[in-house]
């Protein structure tokens, strides 16, 4: 009779950080609150060219920096930057020490059952390392490579809006030297020169605004949550590492305690341990 397989880890759907979504608007209400309470009217920051020139030669300007597929990354990863990000440190820092626990006393090769039902790919191949036998050397120079990588993929969508955030100001100056030149070339025609003059200075609010309050916090969003999954990754990868030099689990503890101060005793860990069920890999950042 097969032994019956145990279920593959279900993910969970990420939940929306609802008081991030409140306090987003926060800077641009606020200004559009100064502004109106020195009676501008409704209107007076919308104007249609200035929008044109600063949005559109922003994109323009992104588009010709970072593929179309590189742009469209950044903006998932916007959406996903107001997820409630999984905090599971202690949960893995356990599951880490528990399997050092197992490989200790059974050998690698007891980890080999928890390789198929790895979610998280990281996880997956360094766990596949491990198991492989290769040398300390090598495990730490392709764990490496493997951070490095995903690392840079992680950061990449802050990088789009951070350049989208250096050329809306610029994009603004050059708003505002058009309405000038509108302006000057309309002198005789003074019914005609607050449209320029509007345009001028709406198109240096626009670049100026949508730089420092929508986009460079939203670089800085994405990079906090790479930052995140970056630092559970140094952790399993020193785990591991631990795992694969053969040391005692009371050492790989010590060693994640610097990641998770919340991790329960390794005694309290070895305790909770089936003595023959393999153990499930902790979840997926």
């Amino acid at each position: 009779m097969k032994p019956p397989v145990p279920p593959a880890p279900r993910r969970r759907r990420r939940r929306i950080d609802l008081l991030a979504l409140a306090l987003a608007p926060v800077g641009l209400s606020t200004v559009l609150l100064a502004e109106f309470t020195h009676g501008a009217p409704g209107t007076a920051l919308l104007q249609g060219a200035a929008a044109l020139i600063v949005f559109g030669g922003t994109l323009g300007a992104v588009l010709l920096t970072f593929s179309p597929s590189d742009v469209a990354n950044a903006c998932r990863a916007a959406g996903k930057a107001f997820q409630v990000p999984d905090n599971d440190v202690d949960t893995l820092a356990s599951t880490l020490v528990a399997m050092a626990i197992r490989a200790h006393r059974r050998g690698v090769l007891a980890l080999e059952s928890d390789v198929e039902t790895m979610t998280d790919p990281f996880f997956r191949e360094a766990l596949t390392l491990t198991i492989d036998g290769t040398t300390p050397e090598v495990f730490r120079e392709l764990i490496s490579i493997e951070q490095a990588a995903r690392d840079a993929d992680e950061e990449a969508p802050a990088r789009v809006f951070e350049a989208a955030a250096g050329y809306a100001p610029t994009m603004g100056i050059l708003g505002a030297v058009l309405g000038l030149m509108r302006v000057m070339q309309n002198l005789s025609a003074p019914g005609s020169l607050g449209t320029g003059i509007a345009v001028a200075f709406v198109a240096t609010v626009y670049g100026v605004g949508v730089a420092n309050l929508v986009l460079l916090p939203l670089a800085g969003r994405i990079r906090e949550r790479a930052a995140l999954a970056s630092r559970r990754r140094d952790m399993i990868a020193h785990a591991l590492d631990a795992v694969h030099q053969r040391l005692n689990p009371r050492m790989v503890a010590r060693t994640l305690r610097v990641f998770s101060s919340s991790m329960p005793r390794i005694e309290d860990i070895a305790s909770r341990m089936p003595q023959r069920v393999p153990m499930t890999p902790g979840r997926p950042a």
